[in-house]
């Protein structure tokens, strides 16, 4: 996504005239701040449906799942199950809220008609890519925080490995955050955007050990999970609660870093070639 001044600039040199000069650093960024702070107000400002709604929403799973569940399942050796689904719920609620406000922050943008004025500003596809993902990373975190503090209650997980927690929840939110953010610029319309939540995000997310522990599924379901990036994300960030998982809490994090790398890349080339956001 080529920035509007260098555009300017070649104008101005096939006209001969002067082309304006760079804009200093601490400028530049001036406009990374603001749309950051456009995307997070965005969502504060209807925290109510953004927030606290989701918030309720993983409240209702855990009474349900773990009213039923709590005296016939023990995933792990000691581990109650109320215990063990909370920083699945947790998780699950970070990762769904990250992909949501990306997406619909910009699919709402193109059909509203105002992804223009996002466009005109000198912002480089880094601060634009900044700006989205870093939102969506607060906005999950925000929704984490609220279903912990809430379920926590229940069934105190306990904090034995403290410093894997943060780790995933900011990698797997900024994950999240990046898909997030190719579906809203690969889809043109809310149908679009929807078969990517319905058809690959929701499913993914329910089939990655989120509710149960890979341990106890066939062989074939087994490998099916271990294909599953969101997999890493949900074991390892359990990981931080028990120090019990499925799997290498390393693996875990070598996995989702490779996926966010790798859907990094693949969204900043769309942002510098203008994929769907350019005529």
């Amino acid at each position: 996504m080529n920035a509007p001044r260098d555009e300017s600039a070649l104008t101005a040199a096939a006209a001969g005239m002067p082309a304006a000069p760079p804009l200093a650093p601490g400028i530049a960024w001036i406009g990374f701040r603001t749309l950051l702070y456009k995307e997070s107000l965005r969502f504060w400002k209807v925290s109510f449906q953004t927030i606290a709604a989701p918030v309720l929403t993983g409240v209702l799973y855990l009474l349900v799942f773990g009213h039923v569940l709590d005296t016939h399942v023990e995933p792990f050796a000691g581990v109650r199950y109320t215990a063990f689904l909370i920083p699945g719920l947790v998780m699950m609620s970070i990762l769904q809220n990250a992909f949501a406000n990306s997406s619909s922050s910009l699919i709402q943008s193109k059909i509203m008609g105002n992804l223009v004025f996002l466009l005109l500003p000198p912002l480089s596809a880094l601060q634009f890519f900044g700006a989205y993902v870093l939102a969506s990373v607060l906005r999950g975190l925000a929704v984490g925080l609220g279903v912990f503090a809430v379920t926590v209650w229940f069934a105190p997980p306990g904090l034995a490995a403290p410093l894997w927690i943060p780790v995933f929840a900011v990698l797997g939110a900024a994950l999240m955050g990046v898909l997030g953010l190719i579906a809203g610029i690969v889809s043109d319309k809310f149908d679009q955007l929807a078969a990517f939540q319905n058809f690959l995000i929701l499913p993914l997310t329910f089939l990655s050990g989120v509710f149960y522990s890979v341990h106890g599924l066939p062989a074939f379901w087994q490998a099916f999970s271990h294909a599953n990036p969101f997999f890493y994300m949900i074991d390892g960030f359990r990981f931080g609660f028990f120090a019990q998982s499925d799997i290498s809490p390393w693996l875990s994090v070598s996995v989702v870093c490779a996926a966010l790398g790798l859907a990094s890349a693949l969204a900043l080339t769309m942002l510098r070639r203008g994929y769907k956001l350019r005529a």
